[in-house]
């Protein structure tokens, strides 16, 4: 059986230095999935923009910079480099062949949440929930070792 782990949660699109929108965002986790998290982001339109990205960025993100290239997260706290900006936030800025969004979303809710992901699957772990060795042993013709 696989497990979900959902946190709904306002999130900021950084449009400028001066101006902001707030925007609606679901993360969503699944032990089926354990290497990923999915975030999903309510921008107006009728379809949610969703982006699929390794769990270890978020986890390394939330306490100090992670990624490079079309994903990258990093902890803020109010006063940073002169912009208005969330206190306790997490940013994570997004690059892709349509544009770029930067974002924030409260540090607090995506702490507890990355903290629910790890608690159902421990880093180190998830290739137990893939059932690797149990495909690998049926595929060689293998009883599996538990």
């Amino acid at each position: 059986m696989h497990t979900t782990v959902e946190r709904e949660l306002e999130m900021v699109l950084v449009l400028s230095p001066e101006r902001s929108v707030a925007v609606p965002a679901k993360l969503l986790y699944r032990t089926d999935d354990p290497y990923a998290v999915h975030v999903s982001f309510h921008i107006g339109s009728d379809t949610p923009v969703h982006w699929t990205f390794a769990r270890e960025l978020l986890v390394e993100g939330v306490f100090r910079p992670s990624g490079h290239g079309d994903v990258r997260v990093w902890p803020l706290s109010a006063g940073h480099g002169g912009r208005p900006q969330r206190r306790n936030a997490v940013c994570m800025a997004l690059s892709s062949p349509e544009g770029e969004a930067l974002l924030q979303a409260p540090a607090g809710p995506v702490a507890a949440w990355v903290e629910r992901t790890l608690r159902l699957v421990p880093p180190g772990r998830e290739s137990a929930e893939l059932g690797l060795d149990e495909a690998l042993c049926a595929l060689l013709g293998e009883e599996s070792g538990g």
